[in-house]
């Protein structure tokens, strides 16, 4: 069976020249010389200053919160992984929802504004699928209103937008550096923080809100480290960068050489690059899409239902209105492998089972 996601291995020698030096410094943690390489490679490679490298993608958005000191309500997206909504209530704040572009599966700006009240703080939109979202729409709108700007871009490793990087926009960005990820540290993430002063704060934030040993500098922190392990997977990875991307490129290009007439796919931001990340599809009809999920599955290839389901439809969050393009499209939507030439497999399973259950219900 090909899974949805195939976690890319380096160059075994390569990443245990970097593990070496781990060993040769004896440091493992706290800002360690490995974690400062790969922040200085990536803000080079990406085009961004005051990039740190955190725990997780979840800690990124934990810090950002904290360090732009939100309360109350934060706008954001209900088309996205969990861990979006999940890090809000964690910092004690309520998420509320604005609905998604059809097409291009981001946040809408025109919807943002209804979902505004005197208790909005912030807005937190996701460059869904490495999908750049309508960047100055949305900014146009948060600078109307006063509100700070989080950008989850934890799909959007080495997206740019008009001409540079897409986490040089916003109060903060973040990534995520999960083993799945386009990019990746095993586990891991990156905040990037356009002002200065709340760049240095962050730095001790992540390390228990402290940078002297006695602690007389302290404050309320997290303990958001990256390692140094993680951090020689990265380095081992980022100098790989170029196949990882090419490989899912010639995956995603066939998909939509083979499929773009035939069922909807992502609209690309025509501001922005695409990095290929994930190939989504949105059929006509749930029973359209549970025709060829089933029909992928018997020939091997395991598809995923991504994202499911609508966040505005989680249990613990609190209802307001119904997001109902978003939970349309949660019903019939498929993530396609991109890797393993699994869409040599998958492009005729695809087309057959759609010319079967369409010549059926006519």
């Amino acid at each position: 069976m090909i899974p949805i996601s195939k976690v890319w291995y380096p160059n075994k020698n390569n990443f245990l020249t970097y593990i070496d030096k781990v060993y040769e410094t004896g440091w493992l943690t706290n800002n360690g010389p490995l974690v400062q390489e790969l922040e200085e490679r990536l803000e080079k490679y990406l085009g961004v200053k005051n990039l740190l490298c955190v725990a997780s993608g979840s800690s990124a958005l934990e810090m950002a919160y904290s360090l732009l000191e939100l309360k109350d309500e934060v706008i954001s997206t209900p088309f996205t992984f969990v861990a979006t909504t999940d890090t809000i209530l964690e910092q004690g704040l309520t998420p509320v929802y604005a609905d998604i572009h059809k097409d291009y599966l981001t946040l809408d700006p025109t919807k943002i504004e209804a979902s505004i009240t005197p208790k909005t703080t912030a807005i937190v939109p996701v460059h869904v699928f490495g999908n750049a979202c309508q960047v100055d729409e949305i900014l146009e709108v948060a600078n109307e209103h006063n509100l700070k700007v989080v950008f989850d871009a934890s799909h959007a490793f080495a997206v740019n937008y008009k001409g540079q990087s897409i986490l040089n926009y916003g109060d903060i960005s973040t990534l995520s550096f999960n083993a799945v990820k386009l990019f990746h540290s095993v586990e891991g993430g990156a905040i990037i923080i356009k002002d200065d002063a709340l760049y240095e704060k962050a730095k001790a934030m992540r390390q228990y809100g402290t940078t002297s040993l006695d602690g007389s500098d302290s404050f309320a922190g997290l303990n958001t480290k990256m390692n140094e392990l993680e951090a020689a997977m990265g380095l081992a990875v980022l100098d790989e960068i170029t196949p990882v991307m090419d490989e899912r490129k010639k995956s995603y290009l066939y998909y939509k050489e083979h499929l773009y007439d035939v069922v909807q796919m992502l609209r690309e931001n025509e501001d922005a690059n695409f990095n290929y990340s994930y190939c989504p599809l949105i059929f006509n009809s749930i029973e359209e899409m549970n025709a060829v999920q089933t029909a992928l599955m018997e020939n091997g290839i395991k598809p995923r239902r991504y994202f499911a389901p609508s966040l505005d439809q989680l249990s613990y969050v609190e209802k307001r209105d119904t997001m109902h393009i978003s939970q349309e499209v949660t019903s019939k939507i498929l993530a396609l492998p991109l890797h393993s030439d699994a869409e040599k497999i998958a492009v005729p399973v695809i087309l057959e089972a759609l010319q079967a259950f369409r010549s059926e219900n006519r």
